[in-house]
């Protein structure tokens, strides 16, 4: 029997603006695992609710003290906002870890859809400060490319999840306005050439997302620099649906387990 969850909404200073966290925390013995959820949104759209699904899942199933992030989000609070706001709950997590009955030295972070490239960004700048280091991370139909040059066919999409190549440059151009931005390797990771010492990584994409080639190319260039990557296609499945996907979380649970072990 899975355990039974602890919800509460906690409020931290965020890099522009007070932002919220949602803590799900297994009621269970022995320290747990600490995992910062990212939800979708193209960045410029979606809440904390949207995270309540897949954080609530991980919770239980890994299981781990998921904190689902409420970051900032575009076009009001451009990059670097959302990426300094993660930081900063990785650190308020790792600060009041004990309090929690958490371990601070088992981090890692999971994102969708623009969470995953906040998530990504995460890992870079958590090994670059090298204060709070990630163990692992994991990617679900992430957003990587601000150039769009990976995009595939449309004929391939679903029309569905309401998300065409109009609408991503416009997501993209809200979230960084100028062209520094759009390389810059916290924001755009497929553009980093110091990917060797990033954390463990799965990436899940879906079959039919027009950014299916983001997370499958940035697993190829992670492999090439010797990350151990795990990376699977879920057939039959759109960029919107991926999130609820029960396969591709109990994926996703199951590497959490593996690399969050003690």
């Amino acid at each position: 029997m899975k355990a039974k969850l602890e919800l509460s909404d906690i409020g931290i200073a965020g890099h522009a603006q007070h932002i919220t966290l949602r803590s799900y925390r297994p009621i269970t013995s022995g320290a747990l695992p600490i995992v910062l959820y990212f939800h979708g949104g193209c960045f410029v759209k979606g809440s904390l609710d949207d995270a309540n699904e897949p954080a609530s899942f991980l919770a239980t199933s890994t299981p781990a003290w998921v904190i689902a992030v409420g970051y900032s989000l575009a076009p009001a609070f451009p990059f670097p906002a959302a990426t300094e706001d993660a930081y900063l709950a990785l650190a308020w997590a790792a600060s009041n870890a004990r309090s929690y009955g958490a371990d601070a030295t088992r981090l890692a972070a999971v994102g969708y859809d623009a969470g995953g490239s906040i998530a990504a960004g995460l890992a870079a700048i958590a090994r670059d400060r090298g204060v709070h280091r990630l163990a692992a991370q994991a990617l679900l139909a992430p957003l990587l490319d601000p150039s769009m040059t990976r995009l595939i066919d449309s004929k391939a999409t679903s029309s569905n999840d309401d998300f065409d190549a109009e609408a991503c440059a416009r997501f993209y151009r809200a979230y960084l306005p100028t062209a520094s931005q759009r390389i810059h390797p916290y924001a755009a990771p497929l553009e980093s050439r110091r990917l060797g010492t990033l954390p463990p990584t799965l990436i899940a994409s879906a079959e039919a997302s027009l950014v299916r080639a983001d997370g499958e190319t940035y697993a190829r260039e992670l492999i090439a620099a010797g990350v151990p990557v795990e990376m699977t296609r879920h057939g039959g499945t759109t960029h919107g649906e991926l999130v609820s996907h029960a396969p591709a979380l109990a994926d996703v649970a199951e590497f959490l387990r593996k690399r969050l072990t003690p």
